[in-house]
């Protein structure tokens, strides 16, 4: 087993369920077709790029053959990019922010692991809410970081900051806020982020560190019932935003994301060029240049959010027809309803046997529940009606 590092080998052994699945998936669709295969397995979103992405690959496509077009830039992007995506957060913060506060990134992924080779020290710890998204543990410690998962209220996953104020300690680099959350589709509050806030600027006089608040926004426009997401700029100083365009331009696989850095913040200056550096020498050089040249004309677009909407409410019936107790996702395009038996992992092996694919919630940080993402056809959330029905029953006997 020395072909790879025990941390590497231990991941691989945690991940044996997401493996499972992904086997028994491909096993039931060569055995039924995959029309009668019903897949909640992934987050992949399935609706093709607004037409305004259609429209820049055109205009894209008629300058390739000039020189340097698709070639290297500056490691923080384009300048023009920079100063549209410092635009776009403008309007969704309530504050002026320049391009020069912009790094363009791989994905939000990229643009975390970025933000983590500039600030974590070995040892430092990052607190997020959990249920959270799985890859947050591998991001931070990529760099000697460890994360801390906090415990939400299980009724409808509010922050509990009694359970934040016991999780922060001297080593407190970093707080990661999901809203829209992968995987329950919560929404934080204003009341709820103005104390959490005040409870880290709390920390920060303590223990005489900077903690910074990490907003991860790849699902904000995802926002089904236009609750308030407040402007986390305004409400703390040492803010930073994480977005990516995978969800709302349809745009996974092209890997395009951003930092955004809080114009407020003291050290913005510093901060913003060890980000550059790191874009740099953790081998991503600069953000895909097509990818980037597509925002010029696309940011600003989105998905049809209707067609989201619903799949949303359809999945509601299927889920209330089966039984099953949720709370009702305000954003993204998750649900994340409680298992019948406290071994999720029973609820996930009936459903198999009904051929629905779902993922167990341990793996989030949320034992007891399952995740089903409604990112696919109204066709295959009606249809997997009675095999969930089934799969309950079948639980009960």
């Amino acid at each position: 087993m020395d072909c790879v590092t025990s941390e590497i080998a231990g991941y691989l052994n945690n991940s044996s369920m997401i493996r499972k699945m992904f086997e028994a998936g491909l096993e039931l669709k060569k055995q039924y077709g995959e029309d009668n295969v019903y897949d909640f397995s992934l987050g992949n979103p399935d609706l093709p790029p607004p037409e305004a992405v259609h429209q820049a690959l055109m205009k894209i496509t008629a300058k390739v053959e000039q020189p340097f077009s698709i070639g290297y830039m500056p490691n923080a992007g384009y300048p023009e990019v920079r100063e549209k995506q410092a635009l776009q957060v403008s309007r969704e913060q309530g504050v002026e922010v320049k391009g020069a506060n912009v790094v363009m990134t791989c994905g939000a992924a990229g643009g975390m692991n970025v933000l983590f080779r500039s600030v974590l020290n070995p040892g430092d710890e990052v607190l997020c809410p959990a249920p959270y998204f799985v890859e947050y543990g591998f991001y931070t410690g990529n760099f000697g970081g460890k994360l801390i998962p906090v415990p939400t209220n299980p009724a409808d996953f509010s922050l509990d900051l009694e359970a934040f104020e016991r999780a922060f300690s001297s080593k407190t680099r970093a707080v990661i806020i999901n809203s829209p959350n992968n995987p329950t589709g919560r929404i934080y509050t204003r009341d709820e982020m103005e104390a959490l806030c005040n409870l880290m600027r709390e920390m920060e006089r303590r223990y005489n560190r900077t903690v910074y608040l990490i907003s991860d926004e790849p699902y904000r426009f995802l926002n089904f019932d236009g609750v308030e997401i407040p402007s986390y700029f305004k409400l703390y100083e040492h803010s930073i935003i994480i977005g990516s365009y995978s969800k709302n331009l349809s745009l996974a696989g092209e890997r395009i994301g951003y930092i955004a850095v809080n114009p407020a913040m003291k050290e913005c200056a510093l901060l913003m060029s060890g980000l550059i550096l790191s874009n740099r020498i953790l081998g991503f050089v600069n953000a895909p240049a097509i990818a980037q040249q597509i925002l010029i004309d696309a940011i600003g677009s989105e998905v049809d959010l209707e067609i989201y909407r619903a799949r949303r409410t359809a999945m509601k019936e299927v889920l209330d027809a089966a039984g099953f107790e949720y709370f009702m996702p305000q954003g993204a395009f998750y649900f994340f309803p409680k298992s019948p038996v406290a071994d999720e992992s029973k609820l996930v092996d009936a459903l198999v046997k009904e051929r629905v694919l779902v993922v167990p919630g341990t793996g989030f940080g949320g034992k007891g529940f399952v995740r089903l993402a409604f990112c696919v056809s109204e066709k295959t959330i009606s249809g997997s009606k009675e095999s969930f029905i089934r799969a309950m029953r079948n639980l009960e006997k």
